[in-house]
């Protein structure tokens, strides 16, 4: 584990200044940019520093509960899936750990997020160039440095100005809330209107109310409704009656076919790129089941669970409507709870919920940080106010600008559903040291899929498969006793 050369800090007006320029300074320590910290490690001359406002690393620490698994197999971890070498895997963190023999005889290809959570503490706590309590109040471009300046401040107010050639944002993704439930986000609805990435913190609270509503059909809304029928007792009668809510036709389960999960491979983030942007919005919306459905073991628990609390006959206190929208909530006067205006999506047919507390299990959607302040008008964006980012992930900036801006996790208009999915997290970060280094750091794969997306070569003739070497194919041709059969067929 080689430390890098790390610019010595020296104080400056307003702060501490570094007395060198950074190759690379990283805003936001989530699972991506730490996977590139842990891949940029050793690198020979590689200046680098990674920042997070957070005293220390934790990943959705509102919904690390008991029992849930990552929904991609360990290989999956920071840097396997680019460099199966590096001391920073899964599985060297296992060893140093002691656990290698009972992770061997447990037989689990999906962990524990809590184990995934500790994994990587692990790694930040390790790697040199990772740096908490380092909130980045703003990001400029320095024409006199030819760099970017990057201005953080400590939780005691010791501000740092540090200098980069390129800058990779992975400050992660914010929580959504369905329009009508913004209005109740307030202090008066704390812990009784809130969204899954708060569940954990108020999870002893909700279990002890009459009635609470998830809403959303995607794996937290799964987790935090089996959740909630776990803390109803055996008899059914104590703890909340759970009420599940889903815009989608179906509570689905993810698609986790050897196939379909060929979506989440460089070679469908080329075919997707090449798409025209109508037609990759239209796919996003599509294809939710690739990265927005439940697994089949969480769908199965928590049938489970409604099977055991209707032996002989007692009728569950839990309720599962699929193909409902929101369209409207309300608090009750006297703090008696909330009124849900629902709609049914297919039968266009309106009705009223009332319900002690509200879980919003609605995902996650990449921001524009605040604190781009004055370099957001140098950034290139596109018609609806996004980036444009090429197949390198590297924002397009003015001219002017001679270094380079990359993001993690705010892709998916341009690079499709992969984007927020783990499995390709140590590839993008490796493509992205590749661009920072001008070289092949961190050789990615060619080609990653069975699957041909996209029209083969050659569309303009019959494609045949290859003639074996020194023989031209012969034309195919059917038996004349089969003709007549594959006419009548």
């Amino acid at each position: 584990m080689t430390e890098h050369s790390t610019p010595d800090e020296r104080t400056g007006p307003g702060g501490a200044t570094d007395s060198a320029v950074y190759d690379l300074a990283g805003v936001g320590i989530g699972p991506f940019n730490l996977s590139l910290a842990a891949l940029c490690d050793g690198v020979p001359g590689l200046r680098a520093l990674f920042l997070d406002a957070k005293p220390a690393f934790s990943w959705h620490p509102g919904l690390l509960m008991e029992g849930t698994v990552l929904q991609v197999p360990f290989l999956a971890d920071l840097v396997t899936m680019a460099d199966p070498t590096s001391p920073w895997s899964y599985l060297n963190y296992l060893r140093q750990h002691d656990r290698m023999f009972p992770f061997f005889f447990s037989e689990r290809f999906h962990i524990p997020r809590r184990e995934y959570d500790h994994y990587c503490r692990w790694v930040a706590e390790l790697l040199p160039s990772c740096r908490f309590d380092a909130r980045v109040t703003a990001l400029d471009w320095d024409d006199e440095a030819e760099a970017f300046a990057v201005t953080h401040r400590s939780e005691a107010g010791a501000v740092t100005r540090v200098l980069a050639r390129r800058v990779v944002l992975g400050v992660g993704t914010l929580p959504v809330v369905p329009e009508p439930l913004r209005p109740l986000l307030t202090s008066a609805h704390a812990g009784r209107v809130l969204h899954s990435s708060d569940y954990r913190s108020h999870r002893a609270r909700l279990a002890g109310l009459d009635d609470v509503t998830v809403i959303g059909a995607g794996q937290s809304g799964a987790e935090v409704t089996l959740d909630l029928l776990r803390s109803q007792d055996a008899g059914g009668e104590g703890g909340p009656y759970v009420r599940w809510l889903a815009r989608t036709p179906a509570f689905a389960p993810m698609e986790y076919s050897k196939l379909g999960l060929e979506h989440f491979t460089p070679d469908y983030i080329r075919y997707f790129r090449a798409l025209p942007e109508e037609r990759r919005e239209r796919l996003v919306r599509e294809q939710w089941q690739l990265y927005k459905g439940i697994s089949e073991e969480t769908l199965a628990e928590i049938h489970d669970e409604l099977y055991e609390r209707t032996v002989g006959g007692t009728a569950p206190r839990a309720a599962l409507h699929p193909g409902v929208a929101v369209v409207g909530a309300a608090a009750l006067a006297g703090g008696e709870g909330y009124v849900l205006t629902c709609r049914h999506t297919e039968q266009d047919t309106l009705f009223e919920i009332r319900t002690s507390a509200i879980v919003s299990a609605t995902g996650y959607e990449a921001g524009r940080p605040a604190f781009l302040g004055a370099l957001a008008k140098l950034v290139d964006w596109d018609g609806k106010g996004r980036y444009r980012i090429d197949g390198d992930y590297r924002v397009a900036l003015d001219p002017r600008v001679s270094g380079a801006l990359y993001v993690q996790n705010a892709e998916l208009h341009t690079h499709g559903v992969g984007a927020p999915d783990l499995t390709l997290g140590a590839w993008r970060a490796a493509t992205i040291l590749n661009s920072v280094a001008g070289r092949t750091v961190v050789r990615v794969p060619e080609r990653a899929a069975w699957t041909t997306f996209g029209a083969p070569a050659g569309t303009d003739s019959t494609v045949r498969p290859p003639a074996p070497s020194g023989r031209r194919p012969e034309p195919r041709r059917t038996p004349p006793r089969d003709r007549h059969r594959a006419a009548e067929e």
